[in-house]
């Protein structure tokens, strides 16, 4: 199905957990509820922060509403809006993002699980392969993050995104607290000393989950994404773990294509569904 020929329930399940405990990177919580895992962050309500992913319920309707009515009690205890990240293959039961819609979820948006084929279709940048003027910086610790970087970094991410305004600082803040944990990698590309894009690794496990890449609209078409991206890999040296992969929002073409070109495939997409 995935087109990769060990990637099974198992290899699924494992990078879901991988992802979700990445996220908990500094300060969230996770749990393990044996059938799914919680995320869940007592400082900030933003669903993106507060989940359920790697679920594997029931097939029987009886016993999957019992676990779903379990799943929004929990959510109520938290204070934090009931919301699921269903998983591309083999989520259980396999039509799990229908029966929460049947019961008031609502898709918000999911994305594409990419995963890299073979690592050496994506080898690191060669000195002479920026253009003039790009420069590629990388920050393992806080001694590599030179006055400015990270606030830059949290504004490249911001306005890629198109989060709310001032979430950039934000960002930025958060950005300097993983960086007291030595499974995290950031990389800076600037374009005649101005940000431009940027790209996050975090490394443990054997396993490499890559995110928060991002470029400026300006700068977009250049690459830049791409050299971020194989750059943060040659830095947390992903090329040597068992996998490493990313998501991309659904409907991002440009994403996709960069990706594919590196050497990802997608092994599914799916839905983001919230009860709101």
């Amino acid at each position: 199905m995935t087109g990769l020929p060990d990637f099974d329930a198992s290899a699924m399940t494992t990078l879901e957990v991988h992802e979700t405990r990445a996220h908990a990177i500094p300060s969230r919580q996770v749990r393990d509820l044996g059938d799914s895992v919680v995320l869940f962050d007592p400082r900030d309500s933003d669903p993106f922060w507060n989940r359920l992913a790697a679920v594997r319920w029931p097939e029987e309707p009886a016993a999957f509403d019992r676990r779903l009515t379990e799943a929004l009690a929990m959510f109520a205890v938290m204070g934090r809006a009931a919301h699921v990240w269903p998983s591309p293959v083999h989520a259980g039961p396999a039509d799990l993002a229908d029966r929460l819609a049947a019961n008031g979820f609502r898709d918000i948006g999911g994305g594409h699980l990419m995963v890299l084929e073979h690592p050496a279709w994506s080898p690191p940048v060669r000195p002479d392969e920026p253009e003039s003027g790009v420069t590629l910086h990388a920050i393992v610790r806080h001694a590599d993050a030179v006055p400015g970087d990270l606030a830059d970094i949290g504004d490249v991410l911001a306005s890629s995104f198109g989060a709310p305004l001032g979430r950039g600082p934000q960002l930025a803040a958060d950005l300097a607290l993983t960086l007291d944990d030595s499974r995290v990698a950031l990389v800076l590309v600037r374009v005649d000393g101005v940000a431009a894009a940027a790209a996050k690794a975090t490394t443990f496990d054997g396993l490499t989950y890559l995110s928060s890449i991002g470029t400026l609209a300006g700068f977009r078409g250049r690459g830049l994404a791409g050299l971020a991206t194989r750059h943060v890999m040659a830095v947390s040296d992903a090329a040597h773990h068992r996998r490493a992969y990313l998501g991309v929002f659904s409907g991002n073409v440009p994403a996709l294509r960069l990706y594919r070109r590196l050497g990802f495939v997608s092994v599914g997409e799916s839905p983001d569904m919230l009860l709101e």
